[in-house]
């Protein structure tokens, strides 16, 4: 039914499930005491040894990233004492790839190369079915879960031990439409939100001419709806940005799902890529279906041209039936208020059938940034740090240009971590420049030739 690196959950007879599992996963989870050794059935199959652990019908067992939306309270609450139970025992694992024993109420983390992701995103992403959205964004799970009382919702929130829902959040994540409704009100606005809810006008630091599109093409539709509509926009359309690893695509479409405050879902190959015919574009669909669900709503596609690759490339027929899937589902989205951005880094290789106007009517390049831009985010970052008075960022800005953002944000920090191991309580320009000179672009790195493996 479910399958991982080093695991496997079955269908039993009488509709029961059973986790088979790898010997050396099953010690790490015995040996941290998330489990009991006796739970497991030990055994052999050929030259490997496995353990299974065996699920009754009305006893879940199934991965995280499975999420359904729970039918009950009951349902909701026994997955979150789950994830209580097992922070208790195991507090740094992540567990947005475990899997879910409710027999045991447990989360047993598969210990998959993944980074981590924060347990009230886990717990949200478990009780809406699949929406990357934290628990503690007031508007946003009270929209997805009108099923659940406040008062119900609050249990389940104490019970997996997250805190609780925060109204000033339900505020900062309301969509544009509804930030300036409740301006005109007289209400306070939440500013937690920082520049990027200034004024009802999405900030992206760093980057202007990304910006000035998404509210262009974006937020000003999303805002005055009724002025679009009267002129046949109902909603905006897809869209692909494409440019070099590390430009900043992923950071900018993060900012642009968190000020619109809608539910966000994804595709990429590590949660729908299979091995199976079909199955596949059954996981793609699921999510496409899940995401109109909830709608208004974003979906990204991250690394598209992992799915969407020219069919004429000697593709399988299998890969033909991922793009037939998108291409019928891309232009149904869009209509049932479905935002959908893609991301990649490699454009050439995309089906052209994919890239027309009328599925993504947009396709934006994303360069590495420029000294302006650069200086422009290092403010940004610098705002919320206790700095010394030199602290200048123009020099810092002038060196980083043309480089991934992501050398940005080590700069600056490498440079607290130094200035903290000196004793300082500021973080100083002498710092940053230490750090600076240890964080050399990767494409000046002397590499003479070609080498395999880690260096």
């Amino acid at each position: 039914m479910f399958e991982g690196a080093a695991w496997q959950i079955v269908e039993t007879q009488g509709d029961g499930r059973a986790l088979v599992v790898e010997a050396d996963l099953v010690r790490r989870w015995t040996e941290s005491g998330l489990l009991e050794a006796g739970v497991f059935h030990c055994f052999a199959f050929g030259d490997r040894k496995l353990a299974a652990l065996t699920s009754a019908p009305n006893h879940m067992l199934c991965p995280v990233f499975d999420s359904r939306s729970p039918n009950t309270k009951n349902e909701a609450l026994a997955f979150a004492l789950a994830l209580s139970a097992t922070r208790e025992i195991d507090k740094e694992s992540p567990l947005q790839d475990a899997i879910y024993v409710e027999k045991y109420s447990r989360l047993l983390p598969t210990h998959s190369i993944s980074s981590r992701i924060d347990d009230d995103v886990v717990l949200g992403y478990w009780l809406t079915g699949g929406a990357t959205v934290s628990v503690k964004s007031a508007r946003r799970i009270r929209h997805m879960l009108s099923w659940m009382t406040s008062a119900q919702l609050a249990e389940v929130l104490t019970a997996a031990g997250v805190g609780t829902a925060d109204s000033s959040a339900d505020q900062g994540d309301s969509p544009p439409k509804q930030r300036q409704q409740r301006k005109g009100t007289g209400q306070q606005v939440s500013s937690s939100g920082g520049d990027e809810r200034d004024g009802g006008t999405f900030r992206l630091p760093g980057r202007p001419e990304l910006e000035t599109f998404f509210n262009e093409h974006i937020v000003d539709i999303v805002t005055h709806r009724e002025r679009y509509k009267a002129l046949g926009i109902d909603f905006p359309s897809a869209v692909v940005l494409h440019g070099p690893p590390g430009c900043g695509k992923t950071f900018a479409v993060e900012r642009l799902v968190d000020f619109l405050g809608w539910p966000g879902f994804q595709i990429e190959a590590s949660s729908v890529a299979s091995p199976y015919i079909h199955e596949t574009s059954r996981k793609v669909a699921e999510v496409f279906d899940k995401s109109m669900k909830s709608a208004p709503s974003v979906l990204i596609i991250d690394e598209m041209d992992a799915f969407l690759a020219d069919r004429q490339m000697g593709s399988g027929h299998h890969r033909v039936e991922e793009v037939a899937e998108f291409l019928r589902r891309i232009p149904e989205a869009t209509r049932n208020e479905v935002l959908v951005v893609a991301m990649t880094n490699r454009l050439e290789l995309i089906d052209p059938a994919i890239l027309r106007r009328g599925r993504f009517d947009h396709v934006i390049s994303v360069g590495y940034a420029s000294t302006e831009e650069i200086r422009s985010l290092l403010v940004k970052l610098l705002a919320d740090i206790p700095k010394a008075e030199d602290v200048d960022p123009a020099p810092l800005a002038t060196a980083l240009a043309g480089r991934p953002l992501s050398d940005v944000a080590f700069v600056i920090r490498e440079g607290a971590r130094l200035a903290a191991r000196q004793g300082r309580g500021q973080l100083d320009q002498e710092s940053l420049v230490t750090a600076m000179k240890s964080a050399a672009a990767r494409h000046q790195e002397e590499t003479p030739s070609r080498r395999i493996g880690f260096y």
